[in-house]
């Protein structure tokens, strides 16, 4: 007879975030988002470590705005367990006011007509953060 087993197969691990990563959490948990200035003067949000175009580190950290322009969205009709929202929702890529790249995370918006490319949305910060991406709750339409 045939034997069946139920496991779960995990990775565990610590990362030490370095300054870049560190000063980014510091500011979300500050209720500010950071972004990293290239040596040709783009601003990476979420920041890296290193120019993706030079290789070049990125030393240089800028404030953000906490509102933006939704590039692209996804609607996410039945949330799963482990999605951020337990109801209807978006991802949507971001890209903030002053940042030269897109930021992903789950939009709030009622519908997938009011989370399209082209919509303003802001950042709703949760009640208590802790320096962590998670700090932002979701982002939703402007306005609403």
């Amino acid at each position: 007879t045939p034997v069946a087993a139920t496991w779960t197969l995990e990775f565990p691990f610590r990362r030490s975030v370095g300054p870049v990563i560190g000063a980014f959490l510091g500011g979300l948990r500050d209720q500010q988002v950071l972004g990293a200035r290239t040596a040709g003067g783009r601003v990476l949000v979420p920041p890296l470590e290193y120019d993706p175009d030079t290789g070049e580190a990125t030393t240089d950290m800028v404030e953000v705005g906490t509102a933006g322009v939704v590039e692209h969205s996804a609607w996410t009709p039945e949330p799963l367990r482990h999605h951020p929202l337990d109801r209807p929702f978006a991802w949507v890529l971001v890209r903030l006011d002053g940042a030269d790249t897109t930021l992903l995370h789950a939009c709030d918006s009622g519908s997938a007509a009011a989370a399209v490319p082209g919509t303003r949305v802001r950042i709703r910060w949760r009640d208590e953060r802790e320096g962590k991406i998670t700090d932002i709750e979701c982002f939703e339409p402007e306005g609403s």
